[in-house]
């Protein structure tokens, strides 16, 4: 009796191997891309089929592409592809046999076959937590859809191209409410609806903040914000608050970053920005932000605004009465003016209560001294300002 219980303990424990490797045997593959499914024009991929049970060869198909040659045979572990090229681009699935159903497909999708189209930020890339802001990709090419990722995430978002007079288009991204996780790095790219897997050159980067998550520092101007043209000029960004780095801005460009390794007389931690010797352009309105290395899409609030004015300016002053776009009238012997521009901008008092520097962010500036009556008005988005006392420069 024993005999005849082994004997068909082991038969039922063969069946049970045979059947386990059948099932093995018709697990479904997968397939990879590396570096990437996005790959630059003229650079190279490689395809790797996947099985948990081994797999010595694989075959590649392309689906619903013409036939390659680089696609006929069989595999090993690997197929590398390249150079790249747009005839490449396309829905890829592998198969090892007919004990190996054929895997999902995967889309290789070839950059830089378009030149790049252009992405900017508004009303700006220094954002608050809980607002919105709006990327703007643009291209002189007809693009009917434009593609937007952020970098390091596995998302696209997807907006079709609007084509408008002049011959360009234009689609927006709204990007909000604002998180710590949709502030990154962004890059936008364009395609045509009928070459789906071919896409242009990516644009250029531009970094989202999220600005406003621990207190502020302060700015300052080595020897103080007004200087003689040809003097040197460095901007200290300064902090109680322990933080990794400093960065400068002005109009909302950045002019750089530096880490925070020095201290201040009262021992807070700080940054100098050297910005060279001091010429009319340096002019203008600054603020600073301090962040750290594990979060450097996180910045602080502003500093208060800094305004340097570099004396010699001839950018452009209190206008002549002569100038015909000037309103002007003389009481007392003293020179009313004003003067109005389609822009936003900001005016403080400098050195003294009697000198006054207006920045209108853009490349007009205005200089008044000794000043008998200052105001800004801001009627229907136009900044408008009047100086008058006697003496103009």
């Amino acid at each position: 009796m024993w005999p005849t219980l082994l004997s068909l303990l082991s038969l039922g424990f063969s069946v049970s191997l045979r059947i386990w490797a059948a099932v093995g045997a018709y697990e479904k593959l997968s397939l990879s891309a590396w570096p990437n499914t996005m790959v630059p024009l003229g650079q190279t991929v490689t395809f790797r089929c996947h099985s948990n049970s081994p797999l010595k060869r694989f075959r590649l198909f392309k689906r619903g592409g013409t036939s390659l040659p680089e696609l006929q045979g069989r595999h090993v572990n690997t197929c590398t592809l390249g150079p790249v090229t747009r005839e490449l681009a396309g829905s890829y699935t592998c198969s090892g046999g007919y004990q190996h159903p054929e895997s999902d497909t995967l889309q290789i999708l070839v950059t830089g076959v378009f030149i790049e189209p252009s992405i900017s930020a508004h009303p700006g890339p220094l954002v608050q937590e809980g607002r919105n802001v709006t990327l703007r990709c643009q291209s002189q090419l007809l693009f009917d859809k434009f593609v937007l990722q952020q970098e390091n995430s596995t998302r696209h978002f997807q907006s079709r191209g609007e084509t408008f007079t002049g011959g360009h288009a234009s689609t927006d991204f709204s990007i909000g409410p604002m998180t710590l996780r949709s502030a990154g790095t962004y890059r936008c790219y364009g395609s045509l609806s009928h070459y789906p897997y071919v896409w242009s050159a990516p644009s250029d980067p531009v970094d989202i903040v999220l600005t406003g998550l621990s207190k502020k520092p302060s700015l300052s101007a080595q020897g103080g914000p007004v200087m003689k043209s040809g003097e040197s000029v460095t901007l200290l960004c300064s902090s109680k608050h322990t933080f990794d780095q400093f960065h400068l801005q002005r109009k909302g460009k950045s002019l750089g970053r530096r880490l925070a390794g020095g201290r201040d007389p009262r021992g807070a931690l700080q940054a100098a920005f050297p910005l060279g010797p001091g010429t009319p352009a340096l002019s203008g309105v600054y603020r600073c932000y301090g962040s750290f290395n594990h979060s450097p899409y996180a910045w602080s609030d502003p500093s208060e605004p800094l305004l340097l004015s570099v004396s010699g300016s001839t950018t452009s002053t209190c206008p002549s009465t002569m100038d015909p776009h000037t309103t002007e009238g003389k009481q007392d012997g003293l020179l009313s003016q004003q003067i109005s521009e389609k822009t936003e901008g900001s005016c403080v008092s400098v050195g003294s209560t009697t000198s006054h520097f207006c920045d209108l962010g853009s490349s007009t500036s205005v200089s008044c001294q000794h000043l008998r009556s200052w105001s800004v008005l801001e009627p229907e988005g136009a900044l408008s300002f009047s100086c008058s006392g006697t003496g103009i420069f």
